[in-house]
């Protein structure tokens, strides 16, 4: 029984992980100055909060920090904030990329 629950814990841990890991990505792709202009902490502010929250997550997915730590379960909760509340705020700034839609010429929309 308590083997089928450390199993549970870990699958947790590693969806835990991947959240971290798709911010992190996330924050990357996001400009500078989207963050203050979405009345936001700065980028450099979260980007050190969800480097340290992915290192955190990697060492509970992998098992090196206990599974019920109170570590991991931050490291979630910084990414979780930052998915749910800072994403949404700043998309509108996100730095498009590709070819554009379809009414662009080639020298800009028409």
């Amino acid at each position: 029984m308590m083997a089928g629950l450390n199993y549970f814990f870990w699958f947790l841990a590693i969806v835990a992980f991947v959240f971290e890991v798709i911010a992190l990505i996330d924050v990357l792709q996001v400009p500078e100055g989207a963050f203050p202009a979405a009345d936001k902490q700065t980028k450099k502010l979260w980007l050190i909060l969800l480097v340290v929250a992915n290192v955190v997550g990697l060492g509970g997915a992998v098992g090196f920090l206990p599974l019920l730590s109170f570590l991991p379960i931050a490291a979630f909760i910084v990414a979780a904030i930052y998915l749910a509340d800072v994403k949404p705020a700043v998309k509108p700034y996100k730095n498009k990329k590709g070819g554009g839609n379809s009414s662009s010429g080639p020298y800009g929309p028409w």
